[in-house]
């Protein structure tokens, strides 16, 4: 029964407060909040309460709490009194507001019901909510870049060169603007607004300063610096002046390295102005270079040969002075070209061919062709080249001179051909001719045709003159080179007399001398050169090349003069044009060039629109330093005395005067290394001349000669003059092949009884004599003078060589066989004399019998020998016989400066220590060699 009325009770108190909660809570609408970052109160407006109509009905009058819906809501509303309805809304944990500056979420107030356990809760209405978050000025201003740089011209005012601009990491406006920036870097001539721009406060020198480096910070408007300062580097660029940069004035090229760029690193710079063409001709300066660039300088004659000309009938009337060629020994020469053979002539000096070096009548057709500086005209004639009468009367037969700056070849028909008007004078008018340069003219004549070739290009005669052929003479003619020869001609006679005076007689003299320079001259006759052989003469060996890159080989055009000494350059785009500029080189092909300055100049046309030279780019000048090559040392080694049966002297073949010959041409250099050292290498390169030359007496031609088989030469393409001096090879052949030549000379004497020795100089050079040997001298003499049948025994024993001995060659030219002038010793023996010259007749008779087996004998001697790798002295029974009046007139050995001696000395006063012993085994046959040439004279008889 209790149970039953309890359960009454409380289900009739649920009745009644049920009817007690009558309303629901009440709220606004929408609230807006401000929160501070890293704070966790918010400040409402309004402020958060919640309102019941219940009130004041414990429970259901009061608030219990407020409900926030949304995701992830980083707030939490909390009721501070149930009795007011009063709320607050606070953050859960620390608020940025770089992540999020606002958050908007719904809001709802609930009450506590009718009692305790809340029942009967009613819930209001929900409200939006409305929160921003408050920035603090935690975050200083970065730069976007870590450095800036720019770049200005001088001299020039800008409004702004760059702009440095910063960053700040803040979200409010306030804190993550930049206020103001500024340069930490004192006294510099720029400044920076606030936007971060940056202007040269005064005009820049490019002269005073080059790059200016500034320190720039920024502030945001909260006051905060950069954490950092930025570096901006400012360039000064001098005012943009047209023309080519990465140009190098001096170029060093060395010799033998073939091809050398001269401009790697070039640009034009034309100030970003719009181009549509450049053209650009580069010169390279030879004109100071031997006879205006490098080129070899070997002799004219040798090469027309090289460059492929026909073969006889080539002379040259200007060779360098040798044995054989001694009619340019008196002219002057310019001795400043490597030893390129130039001739001087001042107005006074002219020399006559002697006869028979050219045909006085040329056979057609022929070539005359000539190197020749000449400058300035003159009124007078100048002659090149004269063909005269040599007496009587001045006849010119042909003439090659200068008159007026014109060239005129004369040429009168011989009288053979009829009477009839014949061209004769042909004049050519040319700059070259008075413009002081070297220039190569080569005139073919086929009559009537004369052509002229003036450096590789043809010229026509402007005018043509005619003339009666000479009539017929028997008059010589003289050939003279620089002026023409007048053969003896009388003055006009005086008033009131039909014929001159014996004194208005004139003896032959020059007349219309030449004033410049020659080189050169030749004579072809009975074929005319081509153009083939005249560009090969006029080619020099230096001078200017490119190799034009595939990308860039039909956008630019590039053509050369006929000696590449100068080259254009054309196009519109500036970047091929660059390229092809980078690729340009010199070239020397010369294995010994000519050291020097070659002076470089790039002249630079630009035109823009409308075909104007808007852009002027000045001249560019260099030069290309050939360095000194490494000359090369020319030396002949050899056996450089030896004796052979006088038999052999005789024989038809001869002696070989150069066995072993050998030729070996080495340059030294230095070797870059810790220790600097200097080593030697042997090259290869050719000679173009080799003379032999006999010492002291003159050949004479009745009992001696040099001889040498003319088949030998022609098979290697030289050539050989000789005279009672010696015998000159030329050409240019290999070292190889003049050696080989030099072997097969031989030297012939059928009268050995007046010789005792005989001594020659064998003298080789390279480049027309620019490199020349050392003297390689060799003393030959008869072994024996017993007669041949007495020489068998020891021939037969003969040993085969002896070493070579180098500058030991002594003069015994004193020493003949007989003494002419003995009878004067003692003049009074009259008798004596008598019997002495009747006993020297009787041993010439027997020496005459035995002759004839010697030269049998020595023939075979000599074969013999030639098969020997050495040769030895034959003194195994040397015996000489004197006259005895000359016993006791010995005397002292005493050599010249020159090698050889000046006075007469014994085969006993000429040996040395080392000889001495050697003639103490006079008897043994098997001799043992020694360093030196051994004389014996152990059986020497007086």
């Amino acid at each position: 029964t209790t149970d039953r009325m309890l359960s009454s009770f409380l289900s009739s108190c649920e009745h009644r407060s049920s009817g007690l909660n009558k309303h629901k809570p009440w709220i606004e609408t929408t609230y807006h909040g401000i929160v501070t970052e890293n704070d966790d109160k918010v400040l409402l407006d309004p402020p958060l309460i919640a309102l019941d109509k219940d009130a004041p009905l414990r429970y259901a009058g009061e608030i219990c709490g407020f409900r926030i819906h949304g995701q992830n809501v980083p707030f939490e509303a909390v009721v501070l009194d149930k009795s007011t309805g009063e709320g607050v809304i606070r953050a859960k944990g620390p608020l940025d507001c770089e992540l999020q500056k606002e958050h908007t979420f719904t809001l709802q107030a609930y009450d506590c019901g009718e009692g305790p356990d809340g029942a009967n809760m009613k819930k209001s209405h929900k409200a939006t909510v409305h929160i921003q978050v408050n920035d603090i000025n935690e975050y200083a201003p970065v730069f976007k870049e870590k450095s800036y740089k720019a770049t200005v011209m001088e001299g020039k005012q800008y409004d702004s060169i760059l702009r440095v601009e910063a960053v700040d990491a803040d979200c409010s406006f306030q804190f993550s603007q930049i206020c103001s920036y500024d340069i930490v870097t004192p006294e510099v001539p720029f400044t920076v607004d606030k936007d971060g721009y940056i202007k040269n406060t005064e005009k820049l020198n490019y002269g005073k300063e080059r790059m200016y480096k500034l320190t720039v910070t920024a502030y945001d408007c909260g006051k905060n610096r950069a954490s950092e300062d930025v570096l901006v580097k400012i360039n000064v660029k001098p005012t943009c002046k047209p023309g080519w940069t990465g140009f190098n004035k001096r170029i060093e090229y060395e010799p033998g390295t073939g091809s050398l760029p001269l401009f790697p690193s070039v640009h034009l710079e034309t100030c970003d102005e719009p181009i549509t063409s450049i053209q650009a001709n580069i010169e390279l300066e030879t004109n100071h270079i031997g006879k205006g660039c490098d080129r070899d300088t070997y002799s004219e004659k040798a090469l027309h040969k090289l460059c492929g000309a026909s073969g006889g009938g080539t002379v040259e009337l200007l060779p360098a002075p040798s044995s054989a060629t001694n009619w340019t020994v008196g002219l002057p020469t310019d001795n400043g070209h490597d030893s390129d053979q130039v001739f001087e002539f001042n107005g006074t000096q002219a020399v006559k061919v002697p006869e028979g070096v050219v045909s006085t009548s040329l056979k057609e057709p022929f070539t005359v062709s000539v190197w020749m500086r000449h400058g300035p005209g003159a009124h007078d004639k100048e002659t090149v080249l004269c063909n005269s009468d040599k007496t009587g009367m001045n006849r010119h037969h042909y003439s090659l001179y200068v008159h007026n700056c014109r060239l005129i070849l004369l040429l009168r028909q011989e009288p053979t051909e009829t009477e009839n008007y014949k061209p004769a004078e042909f004049h050519w008018k040319l700059d070259q001719v008075c413009d002081k340069e070297w220039h190569h003219y080569v005139v073919n004549v086929e009559f009537p045709s004369v052509s002229l070739f003036v450096d590789g290009a043809s010229f026509e005669p402007f005018l043509v003159t005619e003339d009666y052929p000479l009539r017929p003479s028997k008059i010589d003619s003289q050939l003279t080179i620089g002026a023409c020869w007048q053969g003896k001609a009388a003055l006009p006679p005086p008033a009131g007399r039909s014929a001159p005076r014996p004194r208005d007689v004139l003896s032959g003299h020059m007349a219309q001398f030449f004033r410049g320079n020659l080189a050169g001259l030749m004579i072809h006759s009975g074929k005319m050169e081509n153009k083939k052989v005249i560009d090969c003469l006029y080619t020099c060996k230096e001078g200017l090349d490119v190799q034009l890159p595939e990308e860039v080989a039909t956008s630019i055009k590039v053509e050369f003069n006929p000696n590449q000494s100068s080259l254009s350059v054309e196009g519109d785009d500036i970047d091929a044009f660059d390229k092809v500029m980078q690729h340009i080189s010199y070239l020397n092909s010369r294995q010994f060039p000519t050291p020097g300055i070659r002076h470089l100049r790039v002249s630079t046309t630009v035109k823009c629109f409308k075909e104007e030279a808007c852009v002027t780019v000045p001249d560019a000048e260099g030069y290309v330093m050939v360095l000194q090559p490494e000359e090369p040392k020319i030396s002949l080694s050899g056996i450089d005395h030896f004796a052979r049966g006088a038999a052999e002297f005789e024989s038809p073949e001869g002696v070989t005067l150069f066995p072993e010959l050998r030729i070996v041409s080495t340059i030294t250099r230095e070797v870059e290394a810790e220790v600097e050292t200097v080593v030697s290498e042997e090259i290869m390169h050719n000679l173009d001349t080799c003379e032999v030359s006999a010492l002291g007496d003159e050949l004479d031609g009745e009992h001696e000669s040099l001889e040498l088989d003319p088949a030998q030469l022609t098979q290697r393409s030289l050539e050989m003059t000789s005279s009672t001096l010696g015998l000159v090879i030329t050409g240019v052949s290999t070292m190889a092949q003049y050696e080989t030549v030099l072997h097969l000379i031989r030297y012939k004497n059928w009268h050995t009884e007046a010789l005792f020795d005989r001594k020659f100089k064998l003298v080789c050079s390279e480049l027309n004599g620019r490199y020349i040997s050392n003297d390689f001298k060799v003393e030959v003499r008869p072994g024996s003078r017993t007669p041949p049948h007495l020489l068998i025994g020891a021939g037969s024993q003969r040993p085969n060589f002896i070493n070579p001995v180098h500058h030991a060659s002594v003069d015994l030219s004193g020493h003949n066989l007989v003494n002419p002038h003995q009878a004067s010793v003692v003049p009074s023996a009259a008798t004596v004399v008598i019997v002495v010259c009747v006993s020297f007749l009787v041993f010439m008779i027997v020496l005459g019998v035995f002759r004839v087996r010697a030269t049998h004998q020595g023939v075979a001697r000599d074969q013999e020998a030639g098969k020997e790798n050495e040769m030895d002295w034959d003194d195994s029974a040397l015996t000489i016989t004197v006259n005895p009046m000359e016993v006791g007139a010995q005397e002292e050995e005493e050599e010249s400066e020159d090698g050889e001696e000046e006075d007469d000395i014994t085969s006993a006063e000429s040996e040395s220590s080392e000889e001495e012993e050697g003639a103490e085994e006079e008897g043994q046959q098997g001799a043992s060699r020694q360093q030196q040439l051994e004389w014996d004279d152990s059986t020497l008889t007086y």
